[in-house]
């Protein structure tokens, strides 16, 4: 539910200009983005180029947010938040806003892609996500606010980005924002503390999310009533055993999430064994031996050939011997007989 601040920020139309009053840029108002807890996002426009402008009456939320984003620029590699763009107060006849712009990131949500794309993209694109959330972490920041609404997907090449980092926490503090359904708390199984395997569980909700683009309702709540809904959709089953051992906070790095996704698909890909592999022991001893019979009676074959070849050398030599001989016995009494 939106609060009254919000609702005040929220009347902003188009064509209306935000001036910074420390630095003087100029905002023109395009469309409303979305909100959050601590502010409203509004599309605009500055020196020919979109940006998105937050607005915000809280401005220990808005300094908050920037330090973020600050962090997120020194964070060599990754590109999972927008970049910062400024940051100023705006001066209006019902009080001070505060306000900064970042990056425009345009492109669909998480879900409306793969509804777009096909199931086939989930797998690529968390695959990313985990790498980016893995710089995060290590950099010693918990997302906290992870949900398909807060993922982009740019491209081409495609790339998942995050729009809100509102919910971002040093870790080891409580979370700032959260949503209920992609909330290990809310679930039961876990606390509200920022660490790695929140953000964790938070992605394994978010492929849960893509076979129920509506979600579903607490009912029993834990990890039962969530593998029970995983059972019930065939292309969650590929992912079931990541997916619980994300819920049951099982993975320490985003990176061991990320290892165990592409060694399922590894393993699923295999081919079948070969009927030859189940050959038991005592009949793959037994080859050597009928090969060796074999061997033998190829040997006594070959030798049986030679023999036969010889004799019939040795005949032919007789018979060619005994012709010569006829042959000159016949000549002797033809020259016999002439004298």
């Amino acid at each position: 539910m939106m609060n009254n601040t919000l609702k005040n920020l929220s009347n902003i139309t188009a064509g209306i200009i935000v001036e910074g009053k420390w630095h003087k840029n100029r905002y023109v108002i395009i469309k409303e983005l979305g909100y959050g807890a601590n502010g409203i996002v509004y599309l605009a426009q500055h020196l020919n180029k979109y940006v998105a402008l937050k607005l915000s009456d809280n401005g220990m939320s808005i300094t908050s947010e920037v330090n973020v984003l600050k962090s997120f620029a020194k964070v060599q590699g990754s590109t999972l938040g927008p970049s910062l763009v400024d940051v100023d107060d705006w001066m209006r006849s019902s009080g001070k806003v505060s306000f900064y712009a970042m990056e425009y990131i345009k492109g669909p949500d998480f879900l409306t892609f793969i509804q777009q794309k096909g199931a086939v993209w989930i797998e690529v694109l968390v695959l990313q996500l985990l790498s980016d959330l893995h710089l995060l972490h290590i950099n010693g920041w918990t997302f906290g606010d992870l949900k398909p609404e807060n993922l982009i997907v740019t491209g081409p090449p495609s790339k998942i980005r995050c729009i809100d980092v509102g919910g971002t926490t040093i870790q080891g503090r409580a979370i700032k924002e959260f949503t209920e359904f992609y909330d290990r708390g809310y679930w039961g199984l876990g606390s509200r503390k920022a660490d790695p395997a929140y953000d964790l569980f938070a992605v394994a909700m978010i492929i849960i999310n893509t076979a129920y683009p509506k979600r579903f309702q607490k009912t029993s709540g834990g990890l039962n009533q969530l593998q029970m809904m995983i059972r019930q959709k065939p292309e969650l089953l590929k992912f079931e055993q990541v997916i619980i051992h994300a819920l049951q906070g099982k993975y320490q790095t985003a990176m061991d999430m990320r290892k165990a996704i592409i060694d399922g698909n590894h393993a699923s890909s295999q081919p079948h064994t070969s009927k030859t592999s189940h050959v038991s022991p005592q009949k793959q001893r037994s080859k050597p031996a009928v090969h060796h019979q074999r061997s033998q009676v190829q040997n006594q074959k070959g030798q049986s050939r030679q023999t036969i070849v010889k004799k019939k050398k040795k005949r032919h030599a007789l018979e060619t011997m005994l012709i010569v001989t006829t042959l000159s016995f016949l000549y002797f009494l033809y020259i016999y007989g002439q004298l």
